[in-house]
């Protein structure tokens, strides 16, 4: 089963629901919540489902001035993977048309379920065993979440790029929750499926159910001894069992439908069979040629997008500057990882050498080595967004470890995270704040120029 869902955990859940929708709105703003964003790609793919096509029958949208449209034997396509719009898809048939549905109203709303559920997460955890955090510290570890990490200027925005992250933590958060202890194998692997059509390095989070569903239920030996013993006794046991058996086929139908789905539009759209070729090597952007060269993929891009996960920091005025110009200015590449959220040095620190924790920990590294070999840093960003695709697990590494998270040094961190995600969520994208952020469109710059 779920979680054990009393009327007090339930009341936290829609609490943190509420409060972090509730924020994120109001930092959003009347303009984000009013009007459609000029990004809103997936609201156009729902549209085109809608009379039955895969291609846009007037082409990309003039006010998206061409960006990140895929262009191929003279059509213009949507090429990100597609599920929210699977989402937006009934929205928009009732609202008429794209730029009638409220896009980035939408992922604001969707946006609090992310903490809500990572509670819940955090709570199931504590009634097997495996966290001894209490209702209050799960409560703050959600809220430092959804405020302490590049998640909160990530829901604020609303636009293609940064509602596929939004989508794909919720479902991320759905799937571990449906995983534990192997006991809803179908919601597991239906949640996993909406995962990778959304972020397809997420379907890399798949072992954690395989874990969960080999784990023996209440095996607190296992856990407790060396992480090799603890993954690998139950094994030979379970493999002989009928349950695992039918589990891992119910975990799989869902997964299997999404990979023919994503197939057949592959194939009838780029000619391509595979079902994670969605199409971004015919966008046409500028950076184009790169892609062309050295491939969507690849060991090229990993230095660079290294540099900016480690090193990358908010740039000091020169000493001859202008007094109009900002005291600090931030490269859209985005701000170092640990920089915006410090609480990731506490991993460090942890001793718990459980099953969990390897798993947790595979399941992170996973999606953060195919993010530095990603042919874009992220670029346009406050923040180094493509953290959200395993910021669950870190969080959940966090409060099943046993660091030290009640020192003076941990509530700095918490504090300086919270206030430069704030920082980014006020700031990132709008115009009044512009001249704080330096841009520069063929992405070559990274470091501040001498």
């Amino acid at each position: 089963m779920f979680p054990r869902i009393d009327r007090r955990r339930l009341g936290l859940a829609a609490a943190l629901y509420l409060v972090t929708t509730a924020a994120f709105a109001l930092v959003a703003g009347p303009t984000r919540l009013t009007e459609h964003t000029p990004f809103n790609h997936y609201a156009h793919l729902a549209q085109a489902w809608l009379h039955g096509r895969q291609d846009l029958a007037g082409g990309a949208p003039a006010y998206a001035q061409g960006n990140d449209f895929a262009v191929f034997e003279g059509k213009t396509f949507i090429s990100f993977p597609p599920f929210p719009a699977v989402l937006m898809m009934p929205w928009v048939a009732i609202a008429g048309s794209p730029e009638k549905f409220l896009d980035g109203q939408f992922i604001v709303g969707l946006a609090g379920l992310a903490p809500a559920l990572l509670f819940l997460l955090l709570e199931a955890l504590r009634d097997d065993g495996r966290s001894a955090r209490g209702s209050v510290e799960n409560t703050t570890f959600a809220l430092l979440f959804a405020f302490g990490t590049v998640f909160f200027f990530t829901a604020v925005q609303g636009t293609v790029w940064f509602a596929a992250h939004v989508v794909g933590v919720v479902a991320c958060v759905l799937f571990l929750l449906a995983s534990l202890g192997g006991r809803h194998p179908f919601l597991a692997g239906l949640a996993l499926a909406c995962a990778w059509t959304t972020r397809p390095g997420l379907l890399l989070y798949g072992p954690f159910f395989i874990y969960e569903l080999l784990r023996e239920d209440g095996d607190d030996a296992a856990e407790a001894h060396s992480w090799g013993a603890g993954i690998l006794s139950p094994v030979r046991k379970a493999l002989h069992t009928k349950r695992v058996w039918t589990s891992a086929a119910l975990f799989s139908l869902p997964l299997v439908a999404s990979f023919a789905l994503a197939s057949y539009s592959n194939f009838t759209r780029f000619r391509n069979p595979s079902p994670f070729a969605f199409g971004h090597e015919h966008l046409t952007v500028v950076w184009h040629e790169r892609i062309a060269r050295w491939g969507l993929f690849g060991y090229h891009y990993f230095a660079k997008n290294l540099g900016i996960f480690l090193t990358n920091l908010p740039w000091a005025a020169a000493r001859n500057a202008p007094a109009v110009e900002p005291l600090v200015r931030i490269n859209e590449h985005g701000l170092a990882l640990w920089f915006t959220t410090p609480l990731y040095f506490w991993l460090f620190a942890s001793r718990r050498k459980q099953p969990l924790s390897v798993v947790l920990t595979l399941i992170a590294l996973g999606p953060c080595v195919l993010d530095l070999l990603y042919q874009n840093s992220g670029w346009r960003q406050f923040g180094y967004r493509f953290s959200n695709d395993y910021a669950v697990p870190l969080f959940l590494l966090l409060a099943t470890g046993n660091a030290r998270q009640r020192s003076p040094l941990f509530a700095v961190a918490c504090a300086w995270a919270v206030a430069w995600n704030t920082f980014g969520a006020v700031t990132f994208d709008r115009a009044e704040y512009d001249r704080m952020y330096f841009r520069e469109g063929t992405q070559s710059v990274v470091y501040q120029p001498d």
